[in-house]
């Protein structure tokens, strides 16, 4: 079956945080958007959140054609993804939601869209599982906030077709993201384990009164969080090496892995460390709003995407590398 990769029409199903990130960057890149939420004030609370964004994707800049009145909101989901080439659900992660969305949104689509989940941890074998035409299939994980941040991992079930994967990677690439083929169905995917190993150990440092949320954050904002933004872990490791690379570091270096530096397992949410890690993120907020933060938010990741890519270029790697 040929997919269609050259997309003019972007369907959006669900417009919380993720979904109506998914809408931005499609709209910066120029494509009409339809979209369906079934929550009162959906569509009020979805153009807001688009307008919020609109002053980062300008100075990030803008595709020909791209217009925050290139967005429709339609009332069912047949009408959502009627006419689409392409459609991301981004609904709430429960399954039996996840499999009526899809046997609707399959049903209703034409059988040459792709049909992407923005899911973080469901595995596509399950929730496809009563779909029409599953083999064009996928999971398209992204990140918050989607419209900059540009990894997205690419998942395919039992029943998803190879070239639908190539074919999602294409689309993904032509509305300037990153994807990533996780080569293997598991739950959590790749960055989020990884993103759940450090929560875990950032509440038992917590509730043991270790450190303070805000501590916690700083400890990664000025240290290795600067790293991983142009390096990521392994690399760094390798230098950390010396001249004798990631083979002397693992010698160095392994021993430590039989510490007990970390505990691995989640502490017990309980009220009090709920408590906790409220109290310390109020503080963190201090006088600023969540949106005036996701402002400055956005104003740092284009700058410091702006710098990595500056740099890149000073040493002939291409932004990719």
């Amino acid at each position: 079956m040929h997919f269609i990769t050259e997309i003019k029409t972007f369907a959006a199903i669900g417009g919380g945080v993720i979904g109506s990130g998914w809408v931005s960057r499609a709209l910066a890149h120029g494509l009409d958007v339809v979209a369906w939420d079934p929550a009162p004030g959906a569509e009020a609370a979805l153009r807001k959140r688009v307008a919020n964004t609109w002053g980062a994707l300008e100075q990030q800049g803008l595709e020909h054609g791209a217009a925050q009145s290139r967005l429709r909101f339609v009332d069912s989901i047949e009408a959502c993804v009627r006419d689409a080439d392409f459609i991301q659900e981004s609904a709430p992660e429960r399954l039996a939601l996840k499999l009526d969305l899809h046997s609707k949104i399959s049903a209703a689509a034409k059988p040459n869209a792709l049909i992407a989940s923005s899911t973080s941890g469901l595995l596509p074998s399950e929730f496809y599982e009563g779909s029409s035409h599953p083999q064009r299939c996928v999971v398209g994980h992204p990140f918050n906030p989607v419209y900059l941040l540009p990894l997205v991992e690419v998942v395919g079930g039992k029943n998803t077709a190879a070239a639908a994967i190539q074919a999602a990677i294409t689309v993904y690439e032509s509305i300037g993201m990153r994807p990533l083929h996780v080569r293997k169905e598991v739950p959590g995917f790749i960055a989020d384990r990884l993103l759940e190993a450090l929560w875990r150990e950032a509440l038992h440092l917590v509730n043991d009164g270790v450190a303070t949320t805000g501590e916690i954050d700083d400890a990664i904002r000025f240290g290795a969080g600067l790293r991983w933004s142009f390096m990521g872990t392994f690399l760094t490791y390798t230098l950390a090496g010396g001249d004798a690379g990631m083979r002397h570091f693992m010698a160095q270096f392994g021993p430590a892995l039989q510490l007990p530096w970390t505990y691995l397992q989640a502490p017990e949410l309980t009220e009090q460390l709920i408590d906790k890690v409220v109290d310390g993120t109020t503080d963190q907020l201090g006088q600023y709003s969540i949106s005036a933060l996701e402002r400055y938010r956005d104003d740092c990741l284009l700058a410091v995407l702006e710098a990595v890519k500056t740099s890149k270029a000073k040493h002939g790697m291409t932004f990719a590398e």
